[in-house]
């Protein structure tokens, strides 16, 4: 495995309030409902500091002499998802050069409680998110513990795979210019903000189906895409809506329902095909 591709900040950070990104229960509650976000989780706040007397950030973690076997990925957390990252950008290397293009690899900084990023000042309530400033995807594995216990996803491996799927198909949006065609702050149940994250969910689908041929797994097998639809259905708008604040409201969607999120992650398992990810023309 190659351990290169993902960094591990343990400063920690402070937990409570963050002027970037709220805080304590109502903001954890209005940030979920933004999970997944696409670009800049932050809007404003690309030049944001921790606030004076925060912990500083911790020093990165070289996770090279713990994670070099399948092994490894099995018993480690932070093995799998070195394993997962190496996946998904040997496919998408692939991928792209079939097409004439040049993929460039995205890190993965696993983080505990807080850190600085170059869109801003992050802690873990805001969720898992790519950042297209430094071209890095950013997760609090304890993400996964409240995706279980809020919102009734089943978990394991492969949830934790489909949401790293998905942040990477946030950096192939970006990559090809995706990302520039969506204003940002739009809403709407068919929203440009919402076709943007559905083929991210797309995305994730593809590479699940690719999975066995970059040498990451021998099989896929109804469990695991069964994890990984729990977790997809578990944040859609529609059931976030409902469990924070009691009722639908499809004008507020920024990543599409249970039902769609679902839908588009099948679709691009069944196909195994990023041409199919058409979430931006037509009905979604």
């Amino acid at each position: 495995m190659d351990a290169s591709q993902v960094e591990v900040n343990n400063g920690g950070g402070h937990r409570g309030r963050n002027t970037a990104i709220g805080g304590g229960l109502a903001g954890l509650l209005g940030l979920v409902a933004m999970l997944f976000l696409g670009f800049n989780p932050f809007e404003e706040q690309q030049t944001a500091t921790p606030a004076a007397g925060r912990q500083q950030i911790g020093e990165r973690t070289d996770l090279q002499a713990a994670c070099q076997t399948g092994a490894d990925a099995d018993q480690n957390e932070q093995c799998r998802i070195v394993g997962v990252v190496n996946s998904i950008q040997n496919y998408w290397t692939g991928a792209f050069a079939a097409s004439s293009l040049t993929y460039r690899n995205a890190r993965t900084q696993l983080f505990t409680g807080a850190t600085q990023t170059s869109c801003g000042y992050a802690t873990s309530q805001v969720g898992p998110f790519y950042c297209p400033a430094d071209q890095k995807v950013y997760l609090d594995l304890t993400f996964f513990q409240q995706l279980q216990r809020q919102f009734g996803a089943s978990g394991g491996p492969f949830a934790q795979a489909y949401v790293v799927g998905h942040e990477y198909g946030h950096h192939v949006q970006n990559l090809l210019g995706t990302m520039n065609k969506v204003k940002s702050g739009t809403t709407g149940a068919s929203s440009p903000a919402v076709r943007l994250e559905l083929q991210a969910d797309c995305y994730a689908g593809v590479w699940m189906r690719n999975a066995v041929k970059t040498g990451y797994l021998t099989q896929v097998t109804g469990e695991d895409l069964a994890q990984a639809l729990s977790a997809a259905e578990a944040v859609g708008d529609d059931r976030i809506q409902s469990r924070t604040q009691g009722y639908v409201q499809p004008d507020a969607f920024t990543h599409g329902t249970s039902r769609q999120r679902t839908k588009w992650v099948n679709i691009g398992y069944d196909y195994g095909d990023p041409g199919r990810c058409t979430t931006f023309s037509g009905a979604i």
